[in-house]
């Protein structure tokens, strides 16, 4: 079972709980294959009632209608948007969004006789779900570090995003254990844990052992198969030796098979893969 919450990863938490009396909307990252496994179980609790829009990132290596019906299932919790972080596909909505769930706010302060002032924001997600991409599209690339600002802990910083939005740059989160171990291999499957935490041969196998029954026809085309074999150690041995992954004497090196599977189903090159649908939880 995967056991995994190095320091850092509480020291952003801690952060995180600092820093949320100055937001006014949340960007929960997810991932678009793996919504549930990639969510903080803690969030709803750290969050409260503090308004908050998902955002299902890498919706290109996902299955379009899973990501759908995940859409729907998950603005029940709050205002959901499929997104591509990599090239800013629907990043737009994401923006329009925080500007609806402010309005009536900001309206209020004018007629109070206040200033208007910019809408806070924050992205929270677990590592490697695409929070410096998703900053960066947000951004337009002309963003500009505004400063440390009273009551925020040293080293976050506000990156002001566009006219009227501010971003406070924080550090994805991970929870301290993996209550299912099915979550621990779903995050390691699309590589939101470092490959030293866990057995690449492992993963891959797990992983096949489902691909196999998903995409059978996708699997033989893209690693040149005669066919898919219904034993999963024979299907890994199978691809390692079309793509040469040969030991001496003409033993398949499984650790270095499995890391090319990992590698091309993490990259979208095994086509639109979603490991989990809503009505699995």
């Amino acid at each position: 079972m995967i056991n995994w919450y190095p320091g850092h990863m509480a020291k952003a938490k801690r952060k995180l709980e600092e820093s949320l009396k100055l937001i006014d909307v949340v960007i929960e990252l997810l991932d678009a294959r793996i919504p549930m496994s990639s969510r903080n179980p803690d969030i709803d609790e750290i969050l409260e009632d503090k308004k908050r829009i998902i955002a299902l990132n890498k919706m290109d290596l996902a299955d379009r209608k899973i990501t759908k019906a995940w859409t729907k299932h998950l603005s029940q919790i709050a205002p959901t948007i499929a997104i591509n972080s990599l090239n800013g596909q629907r990043v737009n909505l994401i923006i329009n969004q925080a500007q609806n769930l402010m309005t009536k706010k900001l309206d209020k302060l004018v007629e109070q006789g206040r200033k208007k002032r910019d809408i806070r924001m924050m992205i929270v997600g677990v590592p490697n779900v695409g929070k410096s991409q998703l900053i960066n599209q947000l951004s337009q690339r002309g963003s500009t570090r505004t400063g440390n600002r009273p009551g925020v802990t040293r080293g976050q910083q506000w990156v002001k995003i566009r006219d009227g939005f501010e971003l406070l740059d924080t550090p994805g989160i991970l929870w301290p254990k993996f209550e299912d171990e099915e979550v621990g291999f779903k995050l390691a499957a699309t590589g939101a844990i470092k490959e030293d935490i866990y057995d690449a041969e492992t993963i891959a196998y797990k992983l096949l052992k489902i691909l196999k029954v998903m995409i059978p026809d996708t699997l033989e085309d893209r690693f040149n198969l005669d066919y898919v074999s219904n034993d999963t150690l024979t299907l890994m041995e199978d691809i390692g030796r079309k793509r040469g992954c040969l030991m001496t004497g003409g033993k398949v090196d499984r650790e270095r098979t499995g890391n090319i599977i990992l590698q091309e189903f993490r990259k979208g090159e095994l086509g639109r893969v979603s490991l989990e649908l809503p009505e699995d939880r």
